[in-house]
């Protein structure tokens, strides 16, 4: 790389280590804890590219976003941010950062992202935009990886008219999820509409959802769970929309893909609604997430009129601890429970157990009307497998091929719970790790370890 960076953080370690291995690409570097020093630098004319973080000692590193690139039409912005609601990474995309990125970020992609930059500045200007002014409250926040990596991928998709295919367990927020999308893009002064298969079983159902949406954003819920006449019809809705053309979205619980095979899901159907597909998290995948949701919903309990809560640390535990079938919602129901029946300011351990004692246990969730074993879940995409044979068998090699199915998922998952790591991976399924590595060969299983600095 050849070029001046202009690094702004206000943590020591982040600006050495940068400092440090953009020296060693051949960058030279301008370091600094200041915003206003950032800021002289740029109208000085320094720099080709800026790595900014964001809540910085002496100002809000977005809030110069359109100054910079008032003040250097060009000049790739970078920003890196502790801040780990989705906002962040949607109003440096309305600011029209070049790029954004969670702490703790990856020091080799942050470095293949800032020579990009450097070659984008050699080419050609960027154009200045100020961002809207944006409620800052979405109930979608997190810090780990899982949730950064969804906050990009909406900031991605949110000004395309890419159709998009949310697909979650119940109570993840896939509907939040899709209003942000809608709310944040260019179709937001346009309506959003909701439908369900209620709306389109009549012929004129769909006529009816193109004369409200003019335009706007039309929003399937749970497209798994809608028959196969009504899935046809939004397939022509989809073909002939007429003069306003919408965006589509639609939600599904489960593995989509999976449903598609299974022939719950149109073929015709899936590959018209995954423009682009979107995996919300479930919240046992981001335990780390808790505490921070816990006290997101105690603070707006507190703003909607009720007593001031907080968690004590061994009720925080428990929450940590808990498998929460009902994901969010039911964390969001379980805190306004407690804010209410809490006899003092701090939650006890014993009040979070009799509430959490109430609700239901974990069980597998699967594409369908809701939460159900995962044997009986199997039961049913076989039956219905069986029956789209009609009075054919299916062809031979049936077991294998339903076992197969089932351990390619299960080991991907498990891979990814532990990082990549083999040896944990093989400890977590309870087999040989010989047997694992030839499973992964076999089943023809990417494995990637995850390295994360800082």
């Amino acid at each position: 790389m050849d070029g001046t960076i202009l690094v702004a953080d206000d943590d020591r370690t982040i600006r050495t280590v940068l400092t440090q291995a953009l020296t060693r690409a051949g960058c030279k570097v301008h370091a600094t804890s200041s915003l206003t020093t950032l800021m002289r630098w740029v109208g000085e004319g320094k720099g080709d590219v800026v790595i900014t973080d964001v809540v910085m000692p002496d100002g809000n590193g977005l809030e110069m976003l359109p100054k910079i690139s008032m003040d250097r039409p060009g000049l790739p912005v970078i920003v890196i941010s502790a801040q780990n609601t989705i906002m962040t990474a949607i109003q440096a995309a309305e600011a029209e950062a070049y790029d954004y990125l969670p702490k703790p970020f990856d020091l080799p992609d942050l470095m293949k992202r800032t020579a990009r930059a450097l070659e984008l500045k050699r080419r050609a200007p960027a154009s200045a935009q100020d961002a809207d002014e944006r409620p800052d409250d979405l109930p979608l926040v997190g810090r780990t990886p899982v949730m950064q990596t969804l906050y990009r991928l909406v900031a991605r998709v949110m000004n395309t008219d890419l159709p998009v295919l949310i697909s979650g367990e119940s109570g993840t927020g896939k509907s939040l999820i899709a209003h942000a999308i809608h709310d944040f893009s260019d179709r937001r002064n346009l309506p959003f509409i909701t439908v369900s298969a209620a709306d389109l079983s009549e012929l004129e159902g769909p006529a009816r959802v193109m004369a409200r949406v003019k335009g706007g954003t039309v929003l399937i819920d749970e497209i798994a769970d809608i028959d196969d006449a009504i899935q046809a019809r939004i397939v022509r809705m989809m073909d002939a929309p007429g003069d306003q053309v919408p965006r589509f979205m639609a939600t599904g619980q489960g593995d989509l893909s999976a449903a598609m095979e299974a022939g719950i899901l149109r073929h015709d159907l899936y590959y018209r609604l995954s423009g682009a597909a979107i995996r919300v998290p479930a919240l046992r995948e981001r335990v780390d997430d808790i505490p921070l949701l816990a006290e997101h919903f105690l603070t707006r309990a507190e703003r909607e009129g009720a007593p001031k809560r907080r968690l004590s640390g061994s009720a925080s535990e428990l929450f940590r601890a808990y498998s929460w079938p009902g994901n969010v919602r039911q964390l969001e129901n379980a805190i306004r429970r407690l804010v209410l029946t809490s006899r003092a300011d701090e939650i006890t351990r014993s009040e979070v157990e009799l509430v959490l004692g109430n609700q239901p246990e974990a069980g597998p969730v699967i594409s369908g009307g809701g939460a159900e074993k995962l044997s009986a879940s199997v039961e049913r995409h076989l039956r219905r497998y069986f029956d789209l044979h009609g009075n054919m068998l299916p062809p031979p090699g049936l077991y294998s091929r339903i076992l197969r199915e089932v351990e390619g998922p299960l080991i991907e998952i498990a891979l990814d719970a532990t990082g990549g790591n083999q040896a944990k991976c093989a400890d977590l399924l309870g087999i040989n790790r010989n047997t694992l590595r030839k499973k992964i060969v076999d089943l023809d299983i990417q494995v990637t370890r995850r390295r994360k600095l800082m």
